[in-house]
């Protein structure tokens, strides 16, 4: 009622309509005056996503408002790591979503792991990305003629500048999809190999990730697989891949 906006009456005439359509999934619990679920229930309406559920869970409990959070009367007690807060410049990450948005270039003063001091250079930054631990605004940088990631916190300065000239389009690393072939590492047992599919949603001992060429390198390191498979005990590193020299051609090396 309070969700629907809807009075008692009507309520009431809903789920009796529920229950004549679909007979023992649904029934009134006297004691707990209370409708539950029968034991025949199964969902009509909608396909169920147990991740998306915990991931509103855990959104709900970081107190993040999402869309129909109504519907979820329980919540338990929810933790999830500790990781180090990015010095993310409110001011500047607005500078670069605006260049995103209005196709500017910016003046950025960047500092690199590459270079031992910041330098100053143009970039035109059409996206943003997140690799699990740091945003990065995608831009084509003038001074190297390219397209790269800039990690936001190591931008110290950022000001608009003359209209974007390039193409995202032509950022071929953004558009082109690598495929990861992900396994159960053969050195666990049969019964670990098996709970290793069921974690991973394996088919036939075998699941596919779809990656943006651009996240590769991101995607390789937080799955474990940017090293070779015997460089950690199966029981630390579970999964393999199996079309390795592929996806490490993709990147201009040999697999591990």
């Amino acid at each position: 009622m309070s969700v629907m906006e809807i009075s008692r009456a009507q309520a009431s005439k809903d789920i009796n309509s529920y229950i004549a359509d679909h007979p023992d999934h649904l029934f009134y619990d006297k004691s707990a005056r209370t409708y539950v679920m029968g034991s025949a229930f199964k969902p009509h309406y909608l396909v169920l996503d147990a991740g998306e559920y915990l991931g509103s869970l855990e959104a709900i409990a970081n107190g993040v408002p999402i869309a129909n959070s109504d519907w979820i009367v329980e919540t338990p007690a929810i933790l999830h790591l500790s990781l180090p807060t990015r010095g993310l410049v409110p001011a500047i990450v607005r500078t670069v979503v605006r260049a995103c948005t209005q196709r500017r270039r910016l003046e950025i003063c960047y500092q690199s792991m590459s270079s031992e001091a910041p330098s100053r250079r143009k970039i035109e930054p059409y996206a943003l990305a997140h690799d699990g631990f740091r945003w990065h605004a995608r831009a084509f940088c003038v001074r190297d003629q390219m397209f790269k990631d800039f990690v936001l916190s190591r931008i110290l300065e950022a000001k608009p500048n003359d209209e974007a000239k390039t193409d995202p389009s032509e950022d071929t690393d953004w558009l082109e999809t690598i495929i990861l072939r992900i396994a159960p590492h053969p050195d666990l047992s049969s019964s670990q190999r098996r709970i290793v599919e069921l974690d991973y949603d394996m088919t036939d001992g075998t699941a596919e990730l779809a990656v943006r060429k651009c996240l590769l390198f991101y995607n390789l390191k937080r799955l474990g697989l940017d090293t070779r498979p015997d460089i950690r005990a199966a029981q630390d590193q579970h999964i393999i891949l199996r079309n390795a020299d592929e996806v490490f051609a993709a990147l201009g090396r040999k697999a591990p």
